[in-house]
């Protein structure tokens, strides 16, 4: 059954090319244009009247709107009925009258089979904002119509007398006018193809044609041939809307919400200004300057005034709905319009979606007020980064789009270069905040569309890209793959087993050597989780450890770690001490010291060969992380800065943290080459270390050459796989050459 419109709307378009085709031969002809054109006017109104009366059952908006364009269009066909009675009659009387009758009523029909399902889709302000737009345009056409048409036939100083078609046919057709005005105001016309857009170019070529009509008189017009077509093309779109609308099982535009073109929006400002122009012609043309010429051409000031100030609240508004305020970028609305601009022109185009890396740390460091510097400057770069045809957006506290178009049309290299572009100018061009030099990281996720596409899915595809960007490593970008997977949905699985897999007995400690770079002596352990999942198999730390900081169950697994380090590290002689990461949201914990003290005493350990890594995020609330790490310090702890370097530390910020370690990141060890270029980070660093009278160890040693190096700059400590991988704890007493006992 639902195939049924489908198999029949083919054999009705063909009919409708025949009459078409038919009109066509019959306009080389003078002796049967007439009948040709109202055959063809007969045919079109019954075929729309028949199948408006099929799309009433259809339409989202009820039955009532096609039911009156079914009626129109039938009282158009009783129209051409009255003409033909008129020529076969040879009377104008009774046949004129009964014609005349039936095209007002079609205006009235056609009108409000528009303009009812418009209004009854707005209510308060909104219904009252269209109902003025619409007044507007209805306004300028009234002015129009009353001087050219209904003001000399009023007055006799036309050719026609007043009568039914003289006063009410230019009455109807304003109301055609208003049924258009909706539909473009309303913003009813978003494709070329929907039911709607035919429909409302129908009655605008209808409009037309009347309008010719009219002016030319009904005598001339019937041999105007040029107007002839116009009215039958009109027949035609009004019959193709009805037969697109049953085709498709309903879809009567007018029922969406969609924002009308940017055109539309000044059309009342246009009818205002028709209206003026002809204020000042028609006193130019009657004489009346001198009573009338001043009166007209002040309010003629008031009107554009008034529309210009209009105008200029439209496009505030308009930029305060579309814009970042903090930016001045676009925002969410601003970004989905650029997208819907590209699709509606069919443009390839590529999102890239800009995650700012830390950007928690410099609000947390130095204000918001700083923060807010920050998003400034990194805004500035994207914008310096892509094309001025292009549109940046700012969509979250620090997250950010750009919208390539036609950048995709001969694959992701154009996108590539621009993410490539933003990353340099990240991390060449850092952000200065009072004495510091903040640099610019970002991971980025890039989603390209040829063909079509939908904004929603784009975005969601360089999200997901993103996100694989960001498990990837820092400041680095990754393209969207039909095989990405987004993790979010498996990270709630495996918090989900994380809170049990302690329980489990899935989690366990190894450990990684440190020795004393210049003896080669084990002095130390860092401690390190691991996660045997029973289905999973063996799970990186990297992979669990953001999802267990997340899900607050680090928390109770830090704890653990914490004491099963200090229970082997009572294996060894002092000394020997053992590290312990410390994650940002254990930190936080009101209780974090008293349980950590708990730990301690539970366990019989000395707090002083106990060694608390931290990263350089745990380092940034004074009140909450640094006042722990005070405290903890005050009993004997030390604290050690993991991966020094990498973060957004300020060395004045430095001296003021309760610090007694830094730890050099492997990133930093792995570009030493016997070069000063090579070392350079890491000896600053050393130096560093060594004016603040703190101990440096050095991770990720894998060469002799490196080690020796370490030790010529002065480098305290150092683990890495040249001494030796994470090791069990049996493994580890082996290593450390202790007995077990």
């Amino acid at each position: 059954m639902r195939s049924e419109p489908r198999r029949r709307t083919p054999v009705v378009l063909a009919l409708i090319g025949l009459v078409t085709a038919g009109l066509a031969l019959a306009m080389l002809g003078d002796r049967g244009r007439l009948v040709a054109i109202s055959l063809s006017a007969l045919v079109l109104d019954l075929i729309g009247a028949a199948y408006s009366w099929r799309a009433a059952q259809y339409s989202p908006a009820g039955r009532a709107p096609w039911l009156l364009v079914a009626g129109g269009r039938a009282a158009s066909a009783g129209v051409t009925v009255g003409l033909w009675g008129a020529a076969l009659d040879h009377t104008t009387g009774w046949w004129a009258g009964f014609g005349a009758g039936l095209r007002v009523l079609m205006y009235v029909l056609l009108a409000a089979g528009v303009l009812i399902p418009m209004f009854r889709l707005y209510t308060g302000r909104s219904r009252t904002a269209l109902l003025a737009e619409v007044g507007t345009v209805l306004a300028a056409g009234f002015m129009v119509v009353w001087y050219f048409v209904l003001a000399p036939v009023l007055t006799h100083q036309g050719r026609a007398e007043p009568g039914v078609g003289t006063i009410g046919w230019p009455l109807g057709d304003l109301l055609l006018l208003g049924a258009v005005a909706s539909i473009v105001l309303r913003g009813a016309i978003n494709r070329i193809a929907a039911p709607i857009t035919l429909f409302g170019v129908g009655l605008a070529l209808y409009l037309a044609g009347d309008v010719i009509w009219m002016a030319n008189g009904a005598a001339a017009a019937g041999e105007d041939l040029p107007v002839l077509i116009v009215m039958v093309l009109a027949g035609l779109f009004m019959t193709a809307a009805p037969i697109l609308t049953v085709s498709r099982r309903g879809h009567y535009v007018t029922t969406r919400t969609n924002r009308p073109p940017a055109w539309a929006t000044h059309l009342p400002m246009a009818a205002m200004l028709v209206g003026c122009l002809l204020m000042l012609t028609v006193t130019l043309l009657e004489g009346q300057l001198l009573p009338w010429g001043g009166l007209v051409c002040g309010l003629i000031v008031m009107t554009c005034t008034a529309a210009l100030r209009q105008l200029i609240s439209l496009r505030q508004t308009r930029g305060q709905l579309t814009a970042d305020a903090l930016t001045g970028l676009a925002n969410r609305a601003g970004l989905d319009e650029a997208i819907d601009r590209a699709i509606k022109r069919g443009d390839p185009a590529a999102l890239l979606l800009v995650d700012l890396d830390g950007f928690r740390l410099v609000n947390d460091a130095y204000g918001h007020a700083a923060g807010d510097t920050f998003l400034i400057q990194v805004a500035q770069q994207l914008r310096s980064a892509v094309r001025s045809t292009d549109v940046c957006a700012r969509i979250g506290a620090d997250e950010f789009v750009v919208l390539l178009t036609g950048a995709c049309a001969g694959g992701v290299e154009a996108a590539v270069e621009v993410a490539e572009r933003i990353l340099a100018d990240g991390a060449g061009r850092p952000v200065r905040i009072d004495d510091d030099v903040v640099p610019v990281r970002a991971s980025i996720g890039i989603a390209c569309a040829v063909d079509d596409y939908d904004g929603k899915l784009l975005l969601r595809q360089a999200d997901t890209a993103m996100y694989h960007s960001k498990r990837a490593g820092s400041h680095s970008y990754a393209c969207y793959q039909p095989s990405m997977v987004d993790h979010r949905a498996d990270d709630a699985a495996l918090a989900e087993d994380l809170q049990h897999a302690l329980d489990r007995g899935e989690l366990h400690v190894l450990y990684q050597p440190q020795v004393d770079l210049a003896t080669g002596a084990p002095i130390a352990a860092e401690a390190l989780i691991r996660w045997q999942h029973p289905a999973r198999g063996p799970i990186s730390p990297v992979r669990f450890i953001p999802v267990a900081e997340r899900s607050a169950t680090i928390i109770g697994i830090g704890l653990w770690v914490l004491e099963q380090a200090l229970r082997q590290m009572t294996v060894f002689d002092d000394p020997f001490h053992v590290s312990v990461n410390v994650s940002p949201r254990q930190l936080r914990e009101p209780t974090i010291v008293h349980d950590i003290l708990a730990v301690l005493r539970r366990v019989g350990a000395d707090p002083r060969r106990l060694v608390l890594e931290v990263t350089e995020s745990a380092l940034v609330d004074e009140a909450g992380e640094i006042a722990a790490l005070r405290a903890l310090r005050e009993h004997g702890i030390r604290i050690a800065i993991d991966d020094f370097g990498t973060g957004y530390s300020s060395l004045q910020y430095l001296t003021r943290l309760p610090v007694d370690i830094l730890k050099i990141d492997r990133s930093f060890v792995a570009e030493m080459d016997d070069t000063p270029e090579g070392s350079a980070v890491a000896a600053a660093v050393i130096r560093l270390a060594q004016v603040l009278h703190l101990s440096t160890v050095a991770e990720g040693i894998e060469t002799e050459d490196q080690a020796a190096e370490l030790r010529a700059l002065g480098c305290d400590i150092g683990q890495g796989f040249l001494y030796a991988k994470p090791l069990s704890p049996a493994d580890l007493v082996a290593f450390a050459q202790v007995p077990a006992g």
